[in-house]
Parts: C-alpha cells; structure tokens; sequence
C-alpha cells in the first residue's frame, strides 16, 4: 500500500493559492467560494481558514500573488533592456499572457471591482505602483510615456475581458492595431 507523503504548511499554503487565483478569478471575492478552494485542492475548508485566517485574508493574498507574477513577468521581459525597447517587451510580454492565461487578467479585473473595500484597494494601490515604479525605473521615460504605457495595458484588460484579443469586429482590430503602434 501506497503511503501519501504529508506536505508542509508552506506546500498547501501554494496549492490553495493556486486554487484561490482560479476561483476568485471566476468568482470574485463576493461569489469565490472557500469551501470550493478547499475541495480543488483535496483538504477541508477550516484548514483553508488555519492557514490564511479568513476569506478576506485568502482573497488578499492572491491579489498579492497575482501582482508578484505580474511583475516578475515584466521583470523576466525587460531583462538587459531600457527605454521604450524594455516598454515594447514588457507589452508583448503582457499580451501573450493575456491571450494565453487569462486567470491573471480575471484575477486583476476581480481585484479592481473588490477594491471598495479600503483593505483590499490598499493591497491592490500597492500592487500596482510596484508595477508603475518598476515601468519607471526601467523605462527611464517621462511622466507622460509611462501613463500612456499603463492606459494601453488597461485597455488591452477590458478588451480581453471581453475576448477581444483577436476578434473579427473591425473597431476592435483598430484598436488593437492602435495599441501595436508606437506613440
């Protein structure tokens, strides 16, 4: 008989995130169901709660999660590159996630509509000036180019959310062709 090799508090910790980005990325904070995490991941609900304390807690630390990645992405894309060569490989970056895995898109979109709350939009505020901090840093380009970068990002956001990204509608080919060209 096979016995199951127990893992560590830190190892389940990382499988209900990974469950947690996924089903708050459907659901949202309101409708993500704890109880659904626990059973994607094979434990009981109040271990779920042992760990991160409330759904609240769970749904913050995968806002986290989801900024880290997102950062380390633009990160992993800008390597060795400065100016708006580094902004050209962070928005291809950034796209081919979109259009490859969008539980990072929906899990950011989630984060944004649960930001009502002053805790979350906190954890989320701080996310994204990482994420702004970093375009600076790297791009070295002025207030305006950086802001132009980010609303180009968050169009590129709401149109696949609405599974735009290679859509047959001609306004929204325009808009993508739009957000291809350089400023």
């Amino acid at each position: 008989m096979a016995v199951a090799q127990r893992k560590s508090a830190e190892e389940r910790r990382e499988e209900i995130l990974g469950a947690a980005l996924a089903e708050f990325a459907t659901h949202g904070f309101e409708g993500g169901s704890t109880e659904a995490i626990a059973r994607a991941v094979g434990i009981s609900q109040p271990y779920v709660f042992r760990l991160f304390g409330t759904k609240k807690e769970l749904f913050i630390a995968t806002i986290e999660r989801c900024m880290r990645g997102t950062l380390e992405m633009f990160r992993e894309a800008a390597a060795g590159l400065g100016g708006e060569e580094a902004l050209r490989a962070i928005g291809s970056a950034y796209v081919e996630r979109l259009s490859t895995d969008p539980t990072y898109l929906h899990s950011q979109m989630q984060a944004y509509a649960a930001s009502d709350d002053p805790e979350i939009r906190d954890v989320v505020r701080k996310g994204y000036g990482e994420l702004v901090h970093y375009v600076e840093r790297v791009g070295e380009l002025p207030p305006d180019r950086v802001a132009q970068f980010f609303a180009k990002g968050m169009l590129l956001n709401v149109m696949a959310s609405m599974d735009l990204l290679s859509a047959d509608e001609g306004w929204a080919k325009r808009l993508i062709e739009g957000c291809r060209q350089e400023s």
